[in-house]
């Protein structure tokens, strides 16, 4: 019996992750993260079994930039899958039937990085990619991002590792842009007076770093 609510459980859990929408990205982080307004709040989305460059890695814009073409300001249908570990939802895009995650492997814009290697569609896409060479796979030893964020952990935004050094002393950052973590910009905003950070008076400064939740995420 105990074993059968475990499993019922997870079960629950996993359609509660899984829904089918239509919204419309009001920013783009990176290659394979989008910002969007759903049920309510701000929420960060995760491409699902892809893994772009970081934006401060070679041909991190370049593929920030094509995802952006694809996708910012226009109507997205998401198919979310789950939500990871730092709050975001992981899921697959479309726009006008096109399939956003597939497009940007198909670019040379992003690696494939599906569980286990296991959707063999994209798989093929990023060898297609690499024989021509298209997008990133045109430079002589592209590095993949996960062994990029290994090399440079200090400088990466909490949601590529657990924690950030923030220094206690008010430094001369002054905007949003400058921040590296949502810790950073509180400690900005209540230690160092910086009370432009939290434009719309919510508390919260930099939402595209210190995403909103419902109260019932909490």
């Amino acid at each position: 019996m105990k074993l059968f609510l475990v499993l019922l459980l997870c079960i629950s859990s996993a359609i509660a992750h899984a829904e089918e929408f239509v919204t419309k990205v009001i920013a783009v982080l990176d290659g394979d993260t989008v910002l969007i307004h759903h049920s309510g709040h701000m929420l960060k989305v995760r491409l699902v079994d892809i893994d772009a460059p970081e934006k401060d890695q070679p041909f991190g814009t370049s593929s920030q930039r094509s995802l952006a073409d694809m996708v910012l300001g226009k109507p997205v249908r998401f198919v979310s899958q789950a939500i990871d570990t730092y709050g975001r939802m992981v899921a697959r895009l479309s726009v006008d039937g096109l399939a956003v995650n597939a497009e940007q492997i198909r670019l040379g814009m992003a690696w494939e990085n599906s569980h286990y290697h296991s959707n063999h569609e994209l798989i093929a896409l990023e060898a297609e990619a690499r024989a021509v060479p298209r997008g990133l796979w045109a430079q002589s030893a592209p590095t993949p991002p996960w062994e990029w964020r290994k090399q440079h952990t200090s400088t990466l935004p909490p949601s590529s590792h657990k924690s950030v050094a923030i220094d206690a002393s008010c430094g001369e950052k002054r905007h949003c842009s400058e921040m590296t973590s949502c810790d950073e910009a509180r400690h900005y905003l209540q230690v160092c007076g910086l009370k432009y950070l939290d434009g719309d008076g919510d508390g919260n400064p930099c939402e595209y770093l210190c995403i909103l939740r419902s109260p019932k995420q909490k």
